[in-house]
């Protein structure tokens, strides 16, 4: 191959240029305590290689990369210059002279300088052991030298005219992937098959082209029967049946076609040649005419009655690429089937018997079950080996599928399996030796026993997607997919005239999705793999010392509080004294509590408060089974993502219950230690974060088990996970993740204080819409969801002193729509002042702020609903096929409050409307509490509302006069009674049985002397909520435009 022509003898394959004295003097200049300013630590020349690695935090290594980067420039100077150098200059020396030659060359100087000026303020710096956030870290140089190199080249790998170099960069990088997850590639092994793989632009894209298999034998049955052109094969080609049977092909009934095993179907082809000597020029001819990429997907599946859509199986908690791909396939998002996750989200091996086993009653096909190798959210490994033993037990029955491993996160985690790994042998348990010690010692971590052996697995998986552009630390695009079988790639082969010559080089864009793609990917993959190297020694050696630094992290996460703390931090994995507790069918809550708090306190001991050495040292004196190397092994997830959550105590030691509220706390977190505006300065976030959310119908019985940990209500809100990826080997030294878990800490800190008050029902300025009565006055509260104090829904009843309600009548007299609020006169408590004495002072203000009356006597306040708004009393959804509102008062002066069931919501909210309904409804009965529908209106597809300001007085339909809840509008409207209490919490307050409907009818807003309130946003109004800044960034984009005028 071309490419072995480059030498790559140093760990770093490329020139990397000698060390200057100025280096030395830089170092010495930098602060001390981190563990890429501390001296090298002896004899640890793992962590020296990695250190050449990266441009580094600090850019320690920028005149390596520098050099490098003036030996690019310089050979493509000369490359240009030796191409035909008769040629001569095109560009001469006279233009370049030129007045309008330099103005423009200034203009585009001034915009890459502003472009970079830019992205150095707003870039997030993933090349900082300070970010901790997303799967996005330091690139290695490598890559970036190859993918800059070739960039400038500007290859496209869709043929080998277009990249000559590239496109064998991008065959030997999908050698590399292969050769790391233990596929054959040695044509001298007959009984294996061989192995091949290529470079995509994401995993998204790999997970596209793994369908067509399932319907290939389909297709060669139209081929067979009826005087196709294969007729002639129909009376003597046998197959073996998924069970083992033997039958002839043309045979076969639709189950026993789509369910031939993987291995039947690829070797048909070279079959047909050796049994008939078919050629494969006629055979691609023939299949071009009756495969699915010609004749489609729906005209197969209705010629042979394939009711029953074929499904995907995974994992629910799996990529959002997935349904997308889909949908994009064909195949339909909804028949990619979510099986449940485990509580430490992994796929659950019963639930997908279950599907399974479910799927052969009733002959529904299934393309493939996937094990994800490395969630993108929670960093767990699939049982791969289980999967491969249930397809072994179905296939035995009848039924079979592919199985692919979704390594995009993963993949690369393969580096760290040694050659000689075999599962179960017992030293796959014990920790990694180390080489090095001293002050900038790094230690290397190994995966767990579990999750080697699914790693392992990958070369029993019939196609696997990987992400160089992840654990590769390459630029993206860099995905890829590796077929076990290289003939599986001939199944998605797509021949253009001008792309593929009959008889020419192959060219590797005729397989896949893609057309057209860079083969600087390629180059910079391959670069990368070869520079870094694909065993224990290159990348697993990097990811060793990652795998270190994140446990030590997830160490903090699961020891960070204590019962004195202001806040609990729970991991989404267990502790093993957790998991210990909860296969015991004896524990007791006081004992599990113990067991926990004990393990907690043995790692603040033996891990928190040690050095990487210490750790080491200590260790070498205890059994294994004691090991602080060990227990740092079984923390966190199985691949380097620690999923972790917050949960606050009150002022009064409590722990919240209510699953929102913790949510706000981690949301806010998250928004301290993140850039969503461009008011935000990454260089001024001291660490970051980022999140993730437990949607209840994607997570289940996982999301409820890690809210109990939690100490949350089950209920079917979704969870607000905290998550942090960590692809650094630097920070483990010198206390560098102390101070990150310092900083986090305080920040959680600040962030309890704000959700403690504002959940603190303390005394507070309150608000209430007027509406008049004959006798009395109705007051509405303006109800907040996100203040405790005014979380609640409340209608009630009222007198005022004389003089006020005179004044209150005749201002209303005067201004008809006008509507009028009256407040507290000082900061009040509901429940306990204004319920229980039923008395307060008050001021009546107009909604344009005018005061109406001041000392204002209210007496006799009576609640007619008080129902509290938290979390756990709203429904999961909203209301359809109608609206409901409250409907009181009296017969002669009735009003509606809209009921505020879901948040975020709106309140609407008319006086004095005219009800024309049969029957009548009775004072009693109002008296009693009635629920008025407005049947047709579709409040479920009207939520979320638009804000006020819009929804009143902006353009569209929804503006004034458009707006449906206006005055003098007219409903169809059903009544019911109201089954709940005065203070009833929901959820399920608006259901009703239909058979028990009071009466119906039309009910129009407002006659004369009423008024319509709207307000969606100070009902939805947080008052601690940042203000966001997010369309700054179009303003700081055109500053580089302003440039080049």
């Amino acid at each position: 191959m071309w490419l072995t022509t480059i030498g790559l003898k140093k760990p770093f394959g490329i020139k990397m240029g000698d060390k200057k004295s100025e280096k030395s003097e830089k170092s010495e200049k930098q602060p001390k305590g981190n563990s890429y300013t501390t001296k090298a630590p002896e004899d640890d020349e793992s962590h020296q290689m990695i250190s050449s690695l990266f441009l580094g935090p600090h850019a320690e290594n920028y005149e390596y990369f520098k050099k490098n980067i003036i030996t690019i420039l310089e050979t493509t100077r000369d490359a240009r210059l030796n191409y035909f150098p008769n040629d001569g200059p095109f560009i001469s020396e006279q233009v370049q002279a030129s007045s309008t030659f330099s103005k423009h060359t200034d203009k585009i100087g001034n915009a890459v300088k502003k472009a970079a000026e830019l992205l150095s303020k707003h870039s997030v710096p993933w090349w900082s052991p300070r970010y901790a956030a997303h799967m996005c870290m330091d690139m290695s140089m490598p890559s970036l030298l190859g993918y800059f190199m070739t960039m400038l080249y500007n290859p496209n790998n869709v043929s080998i005219e277009a990249s000559p170099l590239t496109m064998v960069a991008e065959i030997e990088a999908g050698h590399q992937l292969c050769e790391m997850f233990g596929y054959n590639l040695n044509h001298e092994v007959k009984n294996i098959p061989i192995g091949w793989g290529h470079i995509t632009c994401g995993g998204s894209v790999a997970n596209l082209e793994t369908r067509n298999l399932k319907f290939y034998p389909l297709a060669l049955r139209n081929a067979i029967k009826d005087f196709g052109p294969l007729s002639f094969i129909g009376s003597t080609f046998v197959v073996e049946t998924c069970n083992g049977s033997k039958k002839l092909f043309k045979d076969l009934s639709k189950w026993e076609m789509l369910n031939l095993k993987v291995p039947t179907v690829l070797e048909i082809p070279d079959r047909l040649s050796v049994e008939y000597g078919i050629s494969s020029t006629f055979l691609t001819n023939t299949m071009k005419e009756y495969g699915i990429q010609s004749v489609g997907l729906g005209p197969l599946e209705r010629q042979y009655d394939v009711d029953k859509p074929i499904q995907y199986m995974l994992a629910s908690t799996r990529h959002y690429s997935w349904p997308k791909g889909g949908a994009i396939a064909g195949i339909g998002s909804d028949n990619v089937v979510g099986i449940a996750p485990d509580n430490e989200a992994r796929l659950d091996l019963n639930d997908l018997d279950k599907h399974l086993e479910a799927s052969l009653k009733n002959q529904q096909a299934v393309y493939a079950v996937v094990a994800i190798i490395g969630s993108t959210e929670e960093g767990a490994v699939d049982s791969l080996r289980g999967v491969l033993d249930l397809r072994s037990k179905y296939q035995s029955q009848g039924l079979s599928f592919v199985v692919h491993a979704d390594a995009a996160w993963g993949g690369y985690f393969a580096s760290m399996i040694p050659k000689d790994f075999r599962p179960g042998d017992p030293k796959n348990a014990e920790p990694p030796k180390q080489t090095g010690k001293g002050d900038g010692f790094v230690p290397d971590a190994g995966l767990r026993v579990e999750t080697q052996e699914d790693i392992y697995a990958l070369r029993f998986a019939d196609s696997i997607t990987v992400d160089p552009h992840k654990a590769g630390y390459i630029p993206y695009p860099a995905g890829g997919l590796c077929y076990r079988d290289e003939r599986m790639r001939f199944l998605i082969t797509w021949a253009s005239p001008y792309i593929y010559r009959a008889g020419g080089t192959e060219s590797i864009g005729i397989y896949g999705v893609e057309g057209s793609k860079p083969g600087a990917s390629a180059m910079s993959t391959w670069l990368a793999n070869r520079c870094i190297g694909m065993g224990p020694e290159g990348y697993g050696a990097l990811l060793a010392e990652v795998c270190f630094t994140i446990s030590r992290l997830s160490a903090h996460w699961a020891a960070m509080s204590t019962e004195s703390s202001s806040f609990v931090c729970v991991p989404l994995n267990l502790l093993p004294s957790e998991r210990k507790a909860e296969q015991d069918p004896g524990t007791t809550a006081e004992s599990y509590a113990q067991a926990v708090n004990q393990e907690k306190q043995w790692i603040r001991e033996r891990i928190l408060n040690k050095s990487n050495q210490e750790i080491i040292d200590e260790d070498a004196d205890r059994p294994n089974e004691e090991k602080a190397m060990v227990l740092l092994r079984a923390l966190g997830s199985d691949l380097n993502i620690n999923a972790f959550a917050l949960n606050f105590r009150r002022s009064d030691g409590t722990l919240n219950d209510d699953v929102e509220e913790a949510n706000y706390l981690n949301r806010r977190v998250v928004e301290a230690l993140s850039v969503d505006s461009p008011e935000d300065d990454p260089t001024k976030i001291p660490f970051y974060l980022t999140s993730t959310e437990f949607e209840h119908e994607l997570y289940g019985n996982c999301a409820q088990h890690f809210k109990k940990r939690l100490g949350l209500a089950q209920d079917e809100m979704s969870l607000f996970v905290l998550r942090n990826v960590l692809m650094t080997p630097f920070p483990t030294e010198g206390n560098f993740i102390d101070k990150m878990v310092n900083i986090f800490q305080e920040v959680v800190e600040k962030e309890v204080d704000v959700c403690r008050k504002r959940n603190e029902t303390k005394e507070n300025h309150h608000s209430f819409i007027m509406q008049d009565g004959s006798d009395k006055i109705y007051l509405v509260n303006r109800s907040m969801f996100h203040l405790a104090s005014r979380r609640r829904q409340l209608i009630a009843s009222a007198s005022l002193d004389e003089k006020s309600l005179s004044t209150y009548r005749d201002a209303k007299k005067d201004n008809p729509d006008e509507t009028f609020f009256l407040s507290t006169a000082q900061k009040e408590d509901i429940s306990a002042t204004i319920l229980s004495d039923g008395a307060f002072e008050a001021v009546i203000t107009s909604k344009s702020g005018k005061t109406i009356a001041e000392k204002v006597e209210v007496t006799s306040f009576t609640a007619l609903k008080d129902r509290p708004l938290n979390s756990r009393y709203r429904d999961n959804a909203y209301p359809s096929g109608h609206m409901p509102f409250y409907l009181y008062g009296t017969p002669d002066n009735l009003h509606i409050d809209h009921m505020l069931l879901r948040a975020p919501n709106i309140q609407l909210t008319s006086s004095n409307i005219t009800l024309r309904v049969e029957p009548p409804i009775p004072a009693a009965t109002l008296k009693a509490g009635c629920i008025l529908f407005a049947d047709g209106v579709q409040e479920n597809a009207m939520q979320p509302f638009l804000p006020t300001s819009e929804l009143l007085h902006g353009q569209g339909p929804t503006s004034t006069g458009n707006f449906f809840f206006r005055k003098g509008k007219t409903f169809k409207v059903s009544v019911f009674g109201d089954r709940y209490g005065v203070s009833q919490g929901g959820p399920g307050l608006g259901d009703v049985d239909y058979g028990e409907r009071l009466a119906t009818g039309e009910m129009v807003l407002s006659k004369e002397g009423g008024e319509v309130w709207v307000d969606s946003e100070s009902v939805n109004r947080d008052p601690f909520k940042r203000p966001s800044q997010t369309a700054k960034w179009k303003e700081e984009f055109a500053k580089i435009g302003k440039e080049l005028e």
